[in-house]
């Protein structure tokens, strides 16, 4: 592929791999929604995190299709598929896979890794959160590094990777909360929210007539995949929209000159480099999906609160106070002027 920047346009090949991108994305869309009904963004935000090569944690309500969905956008795009249903007595070589003593004709033994779920393009971590540490540990690994490491020895999982973990954000009893430096790997928080009442109604017809789900057909490949992301990194982003998603992030920092009133009073620790590198990279994948071969300032206001949800933490006075994290990101992106200067009120 040519290290020219797609806006430029200037070869065959850009060019095609483009055309392709659009009449994909518009497939993946048909197909989805074959099974899926409304959701639009949460589809959206998960293509973003397959277009850039990360992970997103979906949080939602029992019952909001969270499964189901990761599923059939897997169908749809031609990866392989597999799903771990976090228990509290998982242990990580039921997550990462383990090695066996074979015997030979000849009787002689050897050890022979067996592959665990971990291996396959799309996984599915349900509940995540109530795993232990240690198994979700191993799960850090193969989200960072891409491998998995089973006594001492490396084994590398072939991309594309995507994790897609769900959490339940009501039920906290006997639940193991995700350490931040696991968290600060996703690259979205997502919320899965209840249908409108139109699309709830829909679904009750959709699925109450039929016993089967709609056939979803595959539309495109991980090669393709591999190939979309490459195209992704290619679409430029000026210095100005750089220098307003470095200032949205560093304005979560209390102790940063630029953090308004909100932030100093109702933030313990701000978003980390991490979140201005996903954020930037997430903006480039809208604007791609929207049909722009150029990064804009509404891009970067749109993607916000899905990357930095996660990566902010607050202190007692915002839980006294009942301030979201929603609430500051949200004020936080009025209070960043166009040019990416930050007002200290707030």
């Amino acid at each position: 592929m040519s290290s020219e920047t797609v806006s430029q346009l200037d070869t065959e090949e850009a060019r095609t791999l483009i055309e392709t991108f659009k009449g994909s994305l518009e497939s993946i869309r048909i197909e989805v929604g074959k099974v899926i009904i409304g959701q639009e963004e949460v589809v959206d935000n998960l293509l973003m995190t397959l277009l850039v090569g990360g992970h997103c944690l979906i949080t939602g309500m029992p019952g909001t299709a969270k499964t189901l969905l990761v599923r059939t956008l897997a169908s749809a795009l031609g990866l392989s598929f597999k799903r771990i249903q976090f228990t509290p007595d998982l242990m990580p070589t039921d997550v990462t896979g383990t090695d066996i003593i074979e015997e030979d004709a000849n009787g002689r033994r050897t050890w022979t890794f067996v592959p665990g779920p971990l291996f396959a393009n799309v996984l599915l971590a349900d509940e995540i959160n109530r795993t232990p540490p240690k198994t979700q540990s191993a799960l850090l690994e193969a989200m960072q590094e891409k491998t998995v490491t089973v006594r001492g020895s490396v084994h590398q999982i072939a991309p594309p990777f995507f994790v897609l973990a769900t959490q339940n954000p009501i039920e906290l009893e006997g639940t193991y909360p995700l350490p931040e430096a696991q968290l600060d790997r996703f690259l979205f928080n997502v919320i899965l929210d209840y249908l409108s009442d139109d699309d709830e109604l829909a679904v009750v017809e959709r699925f109450t007539t039929r016993m089967d789900v709609p056939e979803v057909g595959a539309v495109t490949t991980p090669e393709q995949i591999l190939q979309f992301q490459a195209l992704v990194r290619q679409v430029p982003i000026s210095d100005t929209v750089s220098r307003f998603a470095v200032n949205l992030v560093r304005s979560t920092r209390p102790d940063d000159p630029i953090a308004p009133e909100i932030v100093k009073r109702y933030v313990q620790y701000g978003a980390s480099v991490r979140a201005t590198m996903f954020l930037s990279l997430a903006a480039k994948a809208r604007a791609l999906m929207m049909g722009r071969y150029h990064v804009t300032q509404d891009d970067i206001a749109a993607l916000v609160l899905p990357v930095m949800r996660h990566r902010v933490l607050t202190n007692y006075f915002a839980e006294s106070d009942k301030v979201s994290v929603d609430d500051i990101l949200t004020q936080l992106t009025e209070t960043v002027d166009a040019t990416g200067r930050t007002s200290k009120t707030g």
